[in-house]
This record gives structure tokens, C-alpha cells and sequence, in this order.
């Protein structure tokens, strides 16, 4: 009883500093940004709760700096990427996982071998392609979004499709259903949960693209969030009161999306982990 009695208590002192470690940073980000710039340098540096607490971070970012319009970019890139990278991987993944023909297996592997590509590579000759195409300063930076977001989400679905069994789509050749009548009416709705969960995955990863947001659409025009964020600071310094104040209001969205589906990710992440 009493090595038992340790062992958990050891383990909950682990869990507690490993949970201070990930929320302390969310915490000193959240109260610097009520910090003026003298104190966020000054001798307040470390202090806890600001001495002179002010709203000005972010009234300067909604009504000067254009966050909102930043906000609104990246709404409409990561809905836009999330809708058809759900429709591309389903039609692939489920190809991928009910027919049978040579190199399946490697062809998963180029697929996810796609995703280990650093971003650097591709950045120059998509550039290339987007400037012959008239295409920059645009929202059609989503179509090169898929490099990042949908290897993975072809994989995740793999593995969900790959536990329906077959049996309920040869029931349905046997009713007359069509292919695409049995995918979208049969295997769809019960690959919910990992269809669900990739389409989350791809709205915070194109949430959070960077690289080719700032390559692609130079104009502050078509800046999504983490572009305009990176653009808050003048010639001789970053204004940390204004990214603090900056991220804590563009952290709202998917923090909500992943509180209020916590367990669907979870669900989904996990019913295709267990071959049966």
C-alpha cells in the first residue's frame, strides 16, 4: 500500500507540473497582453498582475491593425481548404481501402511521404506556378494548402474505412446501389467520427499556415491571422503587448472547436486504431 501510495503520488506530481508547463505560457501570453510596453521590459517584467492594467493592446489591434480582417481571411481559407480536402481524401481514402490492385501499400507510403516534404521545397515552384497563373493576392492559396493537410487527412480516413465491413456494401450492390450511392448513403455516415475529426485537424492546420499565406498573397489585403501577427512590430522592435493581445483573441476559435469536440476528435482518433 504504502510504494502504491507513492507511485501515485509521484505520478500526480508529474501530471501537475506537466500541465502547468503547457498552460503557463497561455497564461503570461494572456496577461501581457493587459501590460504596456514599459512594463512588459520594465522592472514588472515578472510581475503576475499588471500594476497599470490597460485595454489599449486591444483596441489598437480590432480598430487600427486590421485583425479582424485578418480574422475573416482565415475563416474563409481554412472553410474553404477543410470542405474540399474532406471531398478529396473521402474519394481517395475509400478507393485506397476497397479496391485491390498492385503497390497499394506504397502508394501510402508516397502518400505520407508527401507530408515529410519541408514546406521550403515547394514554396519557390508554387510561387512560380501562382505568378504565371495571375493567381497571388488571392484566395486560391487554399489549393496549395492540400501539400500539408491532406496526406494525413487520406490516412486517417484509410484506417476508418478499413474497419467497415465489407459485407454492408455487398448488401447494397445486391439492393442495387451504385458505388457512389453505397459510399455517400452507407460508409460515409458511419466513418462519421473520422471524417469529423480529419475535417477539425484541417481547419486548425489551415488555421495556422504561414509560409505559403505570406509567400503566395504578399498583400496585406488577403493576410490570414498568423501572417498579420508576424507584421506587429515596427523597424527597431516587436510590439509583444499587441501579440500577446493578437493571439489571445485568434486562440478563441479553435480553442472552442476543440473544447465543445473534444470528444469527437478523441472518438475519431481512436475508433480507427483497433483493427477488427
Amino acid at each position: 500500500q504504502t510504494s502504491k501510495r507513492k507511485l501515485w503520488i509521484t505520478f500526480g506530481v508529474v501530471v501537475v507540473f506537466y500541465l502547468f508547463a503547457m498552460v503557463f505560457p497561455f497564461f503570461w501570453l494572456f496577461i501581457t497582453s493587459f501590460k504596456t510596453s514599459g512594463e512588459i521590459f520594465g522592472t514588472g517584467a515578472f510581475r503576475v498582475i499588471p500594476k497599470d492594467p490597460t485595454f489599449q493592446n486591444y483596441m489598437t489591434i480590432l480598430f487600427e491593425k486590421g485583425i479582424l480582417n485578418s480574422i475573416k481571411n482565415s475563416f474563409i481559407v481554412a472553410t474553404t481548404t477543410t470542405i474540399y480536402i474532406i471531398i478529396v481524401a473521402t474519394f481517395s481514402a475509400y478507393a485506397i481501402s476497397r479496391f485491390h490492385f498492385k503497390g497499394k501499400n506504397i502508394l501510402l507510403g508516397l502518400i505520407l511521404a508527401v507530408s515529410m516534404f519541408p514546406q521550403m521545397i515547394i514554396t519557390g515552384p508554387i510561387y512560380n506556378l501562382f505568378l504565371n497563373l495571375k493567381l497571388l493576392n488571392s484566395f486560391a492559396v487554399v489549393l496549395p494548402y492540400s501539400t500539408i493537410t491532406l496526406p494525413m487527412a487520406v490516412w486517417i480516413l484509410v484506417t476508418h474505412f478499413n474497419q467497415i465491413p465489407s459485407a454492408l456494401e455487398e448488401s447494397a450492390k445486391m439492393d442495387g446501389a451504385t458505388t457512389f450511392q453505397t459510399l455517400y448513403k452507407i460508409i460515409f455516415p458511419l466513418a462519421a467520427p473520422g471524417v469529423f475529426t480529419t475535417g477539425i485537424i484541417t481547419f486548425i492546420s489551415a488555421w495556422n499556415e504561414f509560409l505559403l499565406t505570406i509567400t503566395l498573397n504578399p498583400n496585406a489585403e488577403y493576410h490570414t491571422v498568423p501572417v498579420a501577427i508576424s507584421f506587429l512590430r515596427t523597424q527597431f522592435e516587436i510590439l509583444w503587448g499587441q501579440v500577446a493581445a493578437a493571439t489571445a483573441i485568434v486562440t478563441i476559435p479553435t480553442l472552442i472547436i476543440v473544447l465543445f469536440f473534444q470528444r469527437q476528435i478523441v472518438s475519431g482518433l481512436t475508433s480507427g486504431g483497433v483493427k477488427e
